[in-house]
């Protein structure tokens, strides 16, 4: 967006949401605000209904897990002991306008955002990803339940602290006829690529 839709966007922002709004920082031509969960059906129904927005369409939403940011950089982005959040990015086809919203789920434990599925429909799917990824758990959503992995999986495997390997494993048994579930049986093993250094490597000859 031109800095004048920028500034135009902000100022909006300020005046629809009000005291909803936590942060707003504009960066690389893209503004991204900052809203708290027990406010998120309220700032996203303003921002969809405003005249001064009309954000109608949802084009994304995810989940973040934060626990590998630094204390520095978690305070930096007011993310200190805040481990989830979700993002969602909105489009207003009227405006021509698009915003990031970050919300931070208050509880690290059982980390949940109300759904905006009523807002925007579109949300459906994308809640259910975050919820079987992150384990987020959307209040209000119709049918929250997993939709990447397989119903027996267990844990949230874009948590930084799931194990690359997983917790159990899936094959074919032939003697049951059917799939089974067991411990994982790989491994694990620290693995170091071999680098190879070849003196005045690339040089130009002369």
């Amino acid at each position: 967006m031109s800095t004048t839709q920028l500034e135009n966007l902000a100022a909006a922002l300020k005046d629809v949401l009000g005291d909803k709004l936590v942060g707003l920082q504009t960066h690389f031509g893209e503004v991204t605000i900052v809203v708290r969960a027990e406010d998120i059906i309220t700032a996203c129904t303003n921002l969809r209904d405003n005249s001064q927005l009309r954000f109608d369409t949802l084009i994304d939403l995810c989940g973040i897990d934060y626990s590998a940011y630094g204390d520095e950089l978690s305070a930096r982005h007011g993310l200190r002991n805040k481990r989830f959040a979700v993002i969602y990015h909105i489009l207003s086809v009227e405006k021509n306008y698009r915003l990031r919203i970050r919300v931070l789920a208050e509880n690290n434990e059982f980390p949940s955002v109300d759904s905006v599925t009523e807002i925007w429909p579109t949300a459906n799917w994308f809640e259910r990803e975050a919820f079987d990824l992150y384990g987020i758990v959307f209040t209000g959503h119709p049918d929250l339940r997993r939709i990447l992995t397989d119903y027996g999986f267990i844990g949230n495997p874009f948590r930084k602290d799931f194990p690359v390997t997983g917790h159990v494993e899936m094959r074919y048994d032939a003697e049951q006829k059917r799939v089974v579930y067991q411990p994982v049986t790989i491994e694990p093993r620290e693995i170091t690529p071999l680098v190879i250094r070849e003196e005045h490597y690339g040089d130009c000859e002369s």
